[in-house]
């Protein structure tokens, strides 16, 4: 099988190599399809809602009143709630130690902060997650995008963390102003700010324990790159880590990001460059300092990004989803000499606007979910362990 072998080249120099002794030997998987007729699907979320121990997926498309969740094993559909408009993204964590984990949604969303209410609730089940869950409005925050649960002091309680897409006076196409992070305490649910400091867009953030203290920092992807907000003594500190793409305003920054373990458990970053962009960059820290380099050039409308290991080798693999009209998913797979190989997941009917990895059927696999947008479908690609040759 023919794969192209990237990394360690210009930018958009891209080598085809054929896959020989030594290279990374990839995962085999196995397509299913779990649903259509999700209209804007825009993300996926694994989480345990039936209390059984298994990783159900909740299936949040912004074209649709209703937002639903998939029972694993037999896939079957249930509505959480319906009455919603322009459901954008949630976090799904057992805030109360319970079973089954609470729900946080943010909705009524756009683009432009003027026309975005930017409506954050709260959903609870009522004793049967298979049943409508009742819902609690906590905020309203214009363009509230991203949600992600943290544990920001390490004392196991984590909280909400809210990345709107912009500023509330931003406007197309420039999207001027500075973009607010906040988080939420459960119970209290007050909104307070992390900080304002990252403009135009935010379109992406990540949570990951930075120092290995028990402790998540929040790496956030905006036009004006990466940078990693933590939480210490005297408040919150921001580090820049890269400007990422380099091209003017507003095609410059990050658009996602994810952290990855490379080889000796070295840490690495993937992201998709700029917003909506073509490119997924790796960085690579020397000498104390971040490198970029740009392993593939040829999405069309990057929107997903991830890492994990699957192919069971100790090291991260990359997943990126593209949602234009060559829409697909893509993973590259780390070579020790630098390099990286890429393999087509699914370069059909999957136009990917979020993936999720988990081990869906408990065979000790790593698997991955994607929902698309434009095709409006649920899928899982079971992993089946590593191609023989």
């Amino acid at each position: 099988m023919r794969n192209l072998r990237l990394g360690g080249l210009l930018p958009l120099s891209l080598a085809v190599t054929v896959c020989v002794a030594g290279q990374p030997a990839p995962a085999d998987f196995r397509e299913h399809t779990l649903a259509t007729g999700l209209k804007g699907g825009y993300q996926v979320v694994a989480s345990d809602l039936s209390g059984d121990g298994k990783a159900d997926l909740i299936a949040l498309a912004s074209g649709m009143k209703e937002l639903v969740w998939f029972e694993n094993p037999s896939w079957q559909r249930h509505v959480i709630i319906g009455n919603q408009n322009r459901m954008i993204n949630l976090a799904a964590w057992n805030v109360d130690s319970s079973r089954v984990p609470a729900i946080v949604l943010a909705s009524e969303f756009a683009n432009q902060a003027k026309n975005s209410i930017g409506v954050v609730s709260l959903l609870r089940h009522n004793g049967d997650t298979r049943e409508p869950w009742s819902v609690t409005p906590i905020d309203r925050l214009p363009t509230s995008h991203r949600l992600r649960w943290a544990d920001i002091d390490g004392s196991g309680r984590k909280v909400l963390v809210n990345a709107p897409l912009t500023g509330t006076s931003a406007e197309a196409p420039d999207y001027r102003g500075k973009a607010p992070l906040v988080f939420y305490r459960p119970g209290e649910w007050k909104r307070e700010l992390i900080g304002e400091e990252n403009e135009g867009v935010t379109h992406g953030i990540f949570c990951v324990d930075w120092d290995s203290d028990g402790r998540d920092a929040i790496l956030t992807a905006s036009f004006v790159g990466l940078h990693l907000y933590q939480l210490g003594a005297r408040g919150w500190k921001r580090t820049r880590i890269s400007g990422g793409h380099p091209a003017p305003w507003p095609k410059s920054g990050s658009s996602d990001v994810s952290a990855g373990r490379g080889f000796g458990t070295k840490r690495y970053l993937a992201a998709i460059e700029p917003w909506h962009g073509n490119q997924v960059a790796v960085y690579r820290t020397e000498g104390g300092a971040w490198t970029r380099t740009v392993i593939d050039a040829g999405l069309d409308q990057g929107h997903t990004i991830l890492t994990a290991d699957f192919n069971a080798d100790a090291v991260d693999e990359i997943v990126a989803g593209y949602r234009g009209g060559a829409h697909g998913v893509n993973i590259y797979y780390a070579e020790k000499q630098g390099g990286w190989v890429k393999r087509k997941l699914d370069g059909g009917d999957m136009a990917a606007s979020a993936c999720v990895a988990a081990d869906l059927n408990a065979d000790g696999r790593i698997d991955i979910a994607c929902i698309g947008s434009a095709t409006a479908n649920l899928k899982w690609y079971e992993n089946l362990g590593r191609e023989r040759p």
